[in-house]
């Protein structure tokens, strides 16, 4: 399964920093449908994430009834990703 789409990077600020883009609802819906076959615990969905030039695996995160894409600071940096940035996103998910 491929997807694409653009989101607002925000921030988790816990004990250690975190930034995300939030899956639309469309997208959540059609990864929600395919999750079970996928999930390695928690919900955790496996996924390889592209923005720009920079492809790197990781895992969307359940929440709220959607999921959140984790932002590397590495990818964040080579990208030039910055809080509030709106990034484009394509999503790779083995089935």
């Amino acid at each position: 399964m491929e997807l694409e789409f653009s989101g607002e990077v925000w921030s988790w600020r816990g004990p250690a920093p975190y930034h995300f883009v939030w899956v639309p609802h469309d997208e959540a819906e059609q990864i929600a449908e395919t999750a079970a076959a996928v999930t390695y615990g928690w919900g955790m969905v496996p996924v390889t994430v592209t923005i720009g030039d920079t492809a790197w695996t990781t895992s969307l995160w359940p929440k709220d009834g959607r999921y959140v894409v984790p932002l590397k600071d590495k990818v964040r940096r080579a990208e030039a990703i910055e809080l509030g940035t709106v990034v484009h996103l394509r999503l790779r998910i083995e089935i």
